[in-house]
């Protein structure tokens, strides 16, 4: 009994001291390193915002170099306790490429989603087309971006698709350039109307003052010559100003006793709607 006494403090001196001894550096150096990345990622986050990035982009750097270092610091550990971390290591490379492999289109549209948030081609709030949508922007994600119809319907985009198609973004510059063309008749008092839709439209509200609106002859038709007014506004309001200056006009025309050709009127609107 005595024998069996003295292998087991024997066992333990040799096999559970040190284990015992590895267990608790392995947790000393688990709430070290913790707290050395949590000092990292918030001196990183103070940085970023100091460069005033997008907060998406934020928490997508943050939560990368985070997990990289968490990755790094269980490798140690399981080091530090006798375990063999070079398989480890080729195992972990070897399910990233599976996942890589199986994720690829989700990884484009993370890749797309960053390029986006570096590049900036829009911002939260604008308003633009691209991918066969159009809307307003309401959150640029890591894998897809959210849009708002007009006729207040949401729309999810990946970024890979968005970001591989032409970006027509109508908020960007400080005003927008808004067309309408009137249809004239051969023998019309060409320059009388013209000089009465100036007046006119510089009064409708919403147009800029500069640049100055625009009446001129655009092109001739086989019922005589189509004119047409530009005039600027602010990107929010170019819809609201287009249906203003739309009003002007049939009031300029109806009260110079003009009426528009019913083939012709009937393409302009189609064209305006």
């Amino acid at each position: 009994m005595e024998a069996i006494i003295n292998q087991l403090k024997s066992l333990a001196l040799t096999e559970a001291l040190p284990f015992l001894l590895k267990a608790i550096g392995a947790l000393a150096l688990w709430f070290v390193g913790r707290t050395v990345i949590s000092a990292f990622r918030r001196v990183l986050n103070l940085a970023l915002q100091k460069r005033q990035l997008d907060a998406t982009l934020i928490r997508y750097v943050e939560s990368l170099f985070s997990g990289s270092l968490t990755i790094l610091l269980l490798l140690a550990i399981l080091g530090m306790m006798g375990v063999e971390t070079t398989s480890f290591a080729a195992l972990l490379a070897a399910a990233g490429i599976a996942i890589g492999t199986a994720w690829s289109g989700l990884l484009s549209n993370f890749a797309a989603g960053v390029f986006l948030l570096v590049l900036r081609p829009f911002r939260v709030g604008d308003e633009i087309s691209a991918a066969g949508v159009a809307g307003i922007v309401q959150e640029i994600g890591l894998f897809a971006t959210t849009l708002d119809t007009g006729d207040n319907l949401r729309i999810s985009v990946g970024n890979n698709r968005l970001f591989g198609d032409n970006i027509i973004n109508f908020t960007h510059h400080p005003h927008r350039r808004v067309m309408v063309k009137v249809p004239l008749l051969h023998g019309s008092d060409v320059h009388g109307l013209m000089r009465a839709l100036k007046e006119r439209v510089a009064l409708v509200p919403g147009v800029q003052e500069q640049p100055a609106p625009s009446v001129d002859v655009v092109e001739y038709t086989a019922l005589g010559p189509v004119v047409g007014i530009g005039v600027s506004a602010k990107p929010t309001q170019a819809g609201p100003t287009q249906v203003a200056v739309l009003h002007a006009v049939t009031e300029i025309l109806t009260s110079a006793g003009y009426i528009v050709p019913p083939q012709t009127a009937q393409q302009i609107l189609s064209k305006a709607s």
